[in-house]
């Protein structure tokens, strides 16, 4: 036989949906926190990498136009 369950606080069971639910909303807003830090490094990286390639065109078309090719 299983033995008789336990009667729990109301007071201890509000802390722990009040715990829960602060967690979520902590969980969410710092996810998003991270989500925007990440999209923006993204965004530089990709600057970045549009101003290599946009040099790197610029730098072959130059040696292509050489005296000596």
């Amino acid at each position: 036989m299983a033995p008789a369950p336990v009667v729990v606080s109301p007071l201890i069971k509000a802390a722990r949906y009040t715990a829960l639910f602060g967690g979520i909303f902590y969980g969410s807003r710092r996810s998003s926190s991270i989500q925007k830090k990440e999209n923006h490094k993204k965004s530089i990286l990709e600057a970045d990498k549009a101003k290599q390639a946009k040099h790197e065109a610029a730098v072959s078309k130059t040696e292509s136009d050489s005296i000596l090719s």
